[in-house]
């Protein structure tokens, strides 16, 4: 896989370091930034974890309406999702709606137990994607992204 770093300051935000998987991504990500409603960390998590496979990238709008800002949890059940396009989905999926929207599909309890497995960190993480979306939660998370001493003692920490 070819990593492409890239700085900018695209949409008026601070200075941006975000590695990408492929310029592909990086094309797309930069793209469906301009068609969301709001260019906040909450989609610019989903846009760069949608835009890092080519499966996502390809059925983005059978994941995310852009009309209705709504994630489309169905998805997970379609022919053309893959182990790594589902763990893509997933990770979207928790970065923009803070949960597991495909958990309320499911109707069993054990099925709903299983669907909400899908999102823990062992099972998103144990995939190639995984460097990736430890920078989408940097891009979701910027606060939490670097350490800082000063704002860490303010709260009370004596490290």
């Amino acid at each position: 896989m070819e990593e492409v770093s890239m700085n900018s300051t695209a949409l008026g935000a601070e200075k941006e370091n975000i590695n990408f998987i492929s310029e592909a991504h990086e094309k797309f990500y930069y793209e469906k930034i301009q068609k969301v409603r709001e260019a906040d960390v909450y989609h610019k998590a989903l846009c760069y974890c949608i835009g890092m496979n080519e499966d996502t990238r390809r059925n983005v709008d059978r994941i995310y309406n852009f009309k209705t800002g709504c994630v489309k949890p169905e998805c997970l059940h379609e022919g053309w999702q893959t182990s790594g396009s589902a763990k893509v989905v997933r990770m979207a999926f928790n970065l923009y709606c803070n949960g597991t929207p495909s958990v309320d599909d499911e109707q069993d309890t054990e099925e709903q137990v299983d669907e909400c497995r899908r999102y823990s960190v062992e099972d998103l993480f144990y995939c190639c994607y995984a460097p990736y979306f430890w920078q989408a939660i940097q891009i979701r998370y910027p606060e939490y992204a670097t350490y800082n001493k000063n704002l860490y003692a303010m709260f009370g920490g004596n490290d």
